[in-house]
């Protein structure tokens, strides 16, 4: 069982940053991790993944370029760092683990894939 709990949701105007944290309660290393978010009225969407091991991350077409996830294992700790935010990015964002076997190095995109998610954090951007 992984426990995840996200921070550094915030307000932040339009061309602003913000880096968003997931903390596992347990070792990350045998998980692959993901962020989604939901805003309003619409479904959970993907948002980007990376591999267990850190070596390769996927990221939907409306972030790439702006955002960048990465890990570190020996923290327990993935993070999202948003670039060049727009308004369109206001959500609530979810981190979720997917336990991946150790001789695999898939990286899920699917919600529905995702054994464990965490509360979510608030982001939201101002025009």
């Amino acid at each position: 069982q992984v426990q995840l709990v996200e921070s550094g949701g915030g307000l932040v105007q339009a061309g602003g940053s913000l880096r968003l944290s997931c903390a596992a309660s347990g070792r990350t290393s045998s998980y692959a991790m993901g962020w989604f978010r939901q805003a309003p009225g619409r479904e959970r969407e993907f948002v980007a993944a990376i591999s267990r091991r850190g070596d390769l991350t996927y990221y939907a077409d409306s972030v790439k370029g702006r955002f960048t996830t990465s890990r570190d294992n020996l923290k327990n700790t993935v993070y999202l760092q948003m670039n060049s935010l727009k308004p369109e990015d206001t959500a609530v964002y979810y981190c979720a683990a997917k336990w991946i076997n150790y001789l695999s190095n898939s990286v899920p995109q699917g919600a529905n894939q995702y054994d464990y998610w965490g509360q979510g954090t608030q982001v939201t951007v101002s025009s």
